[in-house]
């Protein structure tokens, strides 16, 4: 089987504090550079998926991926980005996108309310966990830690001008708990 034979993988990625918290006021509520690096390192060349707030926190499009805007709006434009107004399209033209690039993942990258519609359907999760409480008004959504296995783990000490220390952790689903399989439906 070829790997245009496989289907897509769908990931998320987020920063997430011990507390849950993903943002405030709509940024990031920390500066952590090595996590932007490892973001651009996982992204890179993979069609990313995004709500129109994540959208709209953004100076522009991301270089190097195909970035997807959810949004209810139906006239809302983006420019540098395709525009859709579910998740399951996303999910779709992701796929499109993937098998003309060769990707084998797409990587939904945020809000809250777009990571709590991908967690059913994801494969893998890319969590850089940033070992502090931090105040905010954005959080990940609770999910069953039963399902995700850890797979790999890399640790690093806050050091200036990170006041916190991180790690990137990467689980994937556990075997005998398969992602939604009708990824377009919902159902499982």
């Amino acid at each position: 089987m070829s790997d245009l034979d496989q289907p897509l993988s769908l990931a998320l990625m987020v920063a997430r504090a011990a507390n849950g918290c993903i943002g405030r006021d709509n940024k990031l509520p920390w500066y952590l550079p090595n996590d932007l690096k490892y973001f651009k390192q996982v992204t890179t060349g993979k069609p990313i998926i995004m709500g129109r707030k994540t959208w709209e926190s953004l100076r522009g499009p991301l270089p190097g991926r195909t970035n997807i805007v959810i949004t209810r709006q139906p006239d809302y434009e983006a420019a540098g980005a395709r525009v859709v107004a579910s998740l399951d399209e996303a999910v779709r033209l992701a796929e499109q996108v993937a098998l003309i690039d060769g990707a084998g993942e797409a990587v939904v990258i945020g809000g809250a309310e777009i990571y709590a519609l991908a967690l059913p359907k994801v494969d893998r999760m890319y969590i850089t966990e940033v070992h502090a409480d931090v105040a905010g008004d954005a959080f990940f959504p609770d999910y069953p830690r039963e399902v995700w296995q850890e797979i790999g783990r890399e640790d690093f000490a806050a050091q200036p001008p990170n006041e916190y220390d991180y790690s990137f952790v990467v689980y994937a689903r556990a075997t005998g708990f398969a992602a939604t399989s009708d990824r377009s439906s919902g159902t499982r």
